[in-house]
């Protein structure tokens, strides 16, 4: 998170750091804010986790840590969402 770049799209914070060769990789950060209960939490991480896995093709080498914002729903909506902001992202 330090020596990467911070940019902030609809409520959602990315840390993000280009490196030389490998896969993507992805960090998600959510914490008790973003949901009192664990489930829910969870959830919220997979549906980060399936739109990254749906868009890491065009991300290259890329590490990226996801924090969503707070009251966050999890679902196929929010899905749709992060993956239109890791392709803007890339750009």
């Amino acid at each position: 998170m330090r020596g990467g770049v911070r940019r902030s799209l609809s409520g959602y914070t990315f840390y993000f750091a280009q490196r030389s060769e490998g896969p993507p990789r992805l960090g998600a950060l959510v914490s008790r804010k973003h949901a009192r209960e664990a489930a829910v939490r969870n959830r919220i991480k997979r549906y980060i986790r399936e739109a990254f896995r749906l868009e890491q093709e065009s991300l290259g080498a890329l590490d990226v840590l996801v924090r969503p914002p707070y009251g966050v729903r999890p679902g196929a909506a929010m899905m749709l969402h992060v993956r239109q902001l890791l392709t803007k992202l890339v750009q």
